[in-house]
């Protein structure tokens, strides 16, 4: 077959490790024809170009900035993305007829790409749920439900919903929010495909460990958690900074916080002022660094804020997951990603906000025997569970 993927993340390299780079080479290597088409955005000065990449076709469509902007500046760019994909699509792949196209949101701005190459080909439209917005900014009060762009963005977004043959979400939580709050999608049509990866094995060199740790100060006789990803609004950061300060003078643990985003000037601020002994926070590590150091943590932690009403599960699960790691969740009461975690016996959950329950489960991941068995535990439930051959033949189940 011949598939089409649109997504607004950077593709770099289709032999990265990634959600969607996983999928891709799993639909390559069962022998179809993958066009992928992607941003590269404004920053970067580069133009547009399509390239023919390990056996997947790859536009790179010049776009505006949309990653570390304003919210306004985010916006503007969002809303012309679609114009340029459509562009691209028909300047470079105007003869090429599509079976599948699979794309993700966010954003929910390719409705008119989807539409047109549906018209055009027949194909069958597959939607990678993986963000609600505009409630999501509503949640986090960036935007008025009662401004005119929440309801530009809530109508492209029932669009999109109703011009996608399938939609796959990332959990049940997912599936019955959909449900609930959109009223023509038949049921029928809406189904779980978790995010999803080719899991690596994970070798742990304790000579490595020990080298990488001691280059950035990280103790080898302390239960360690980390926390690895995106430090934004999304994350609650507050609540994170609450739970460093719970445990300023906890000796017996250590945190590692690394990451880049639009809350880590936040978190930078506390660190200059309050010069925590037990944490540490990292910008920016070599890539080979930083996967040796978070790969030998003790823990996985993820962080939600409280104020979400749509489930939020994030990918973030999936790397602790494979590094035999288990997981604490502080999230919202809405999200089912603490259901999973405790249902599948490979962490805790507790919601965010309550430093006291949060101190109480980080004192049971210090047991060591315990969390061994977690761990063993996550990266069984991720084989099992959440890998891109379980994505792709949940997508391919439509063709049979």
């Amino acid at each position: 077959m011949n598939i089409l993927f649109l997504s607004i993340g950077r593709l770099n390299n289709i032999e990265d490790k990634g959600i969607y780079t996983d999928l891709l080479r799993r639909f390559r290597d069962e022998g179809h024809k993958v066009y992928v088409v992607s941003p590269r955005e404004k920053r970067q000065n580069k133009a547009t170009e399509f390239a023919n990449e390990n056996g997947v076709h790859i536009i790179r469509v010049k776009i505006g900035n949309i990653t570390k902007v304003s919210v306004i500046e985010k916006g503007i760019s969002t809303v012309r993305i679609e114009k340029l994909f459509l562009r691209a699509i028909k300047k470079y792949i105007k003869d090429v007829k599509f079976d599948l196209i699979i794309y993700s949101t966010p954003p929910i701005t390719f409705e008119k790409v989807i539409q047109y190459v549906k018209n055009r080909d027949n194909a069958l439209s597959y939607l990678l749920l993986k963000d609600i917005f505009p409630q999501n900014a509503v949640d986090l009060q960036m935007i008025s439900k009662n401004s005119p762009i929440y309801w530009y963005f809530r109508n492209k977004e029932k669009r999109l919903y109703m011009n996608s043959d399938y939609i796959g979400c990332m959990s049940q939580s997912n599936v019955d929010y959909v449900l609930e709050n959109n009223k023509g999608i038949l049921p029928h049509t809406v189904e779980i495909c978790p995010n999803s990866i080719d899991p690596i094995e994970i070798s742990f060199d304790e000579t490595e460990i020990s080298r990488i740790r001691t280059k950035y100060n990280t103790p080898l006789d302390k239960t360690v958690f980390i926390y690895g990803g995106n430090l934004g609004k999304p994350q609650g950061i507050d609540f994170l900074i609450e739970c460093l300060k719970a445990n300023k003078t906890n000796q017996k643990i250590h945190f590692v916080i690394a990451g880049s985003g639009t809350e880590f000037r936040k978190i930078n601020n506390y660190f200059n002022k309050e010069k925590p002994t037990n944490a540490q926070l990292f910008e920016q590590l070599p890539k080979e660094d930083y996967e040796v150091l978070a790969n030998s943590c003790d823990v996985g932690l993820i962080f939600l804020d409280k104020r979400f009403t749509i489930p939020n599960f994030p990918s973030r699960l999936l790397s602790y997951m494979q590094a035999s790691m288990p997981v604490l969740a502080a999230t919202d009461v809405n999200t089912d990603i603490g259901k999973v975690i405790e249902e599948g016996e490979f962490g805790y959950w507790c919601e965010s906000g309550d430093v006291e329950q949060f101190n109480k489960k980080i004192q049971q991941l210090c047991e060591f025997k315990s969390r061994e068995q977690m761990g063993i535990n996550a990266r069984r439930y991720l084989e099992e569970n959440y890998t891109a051959k379980h994505s792709y033949e949940i997508i391919m189940s439509h063709f049979e």
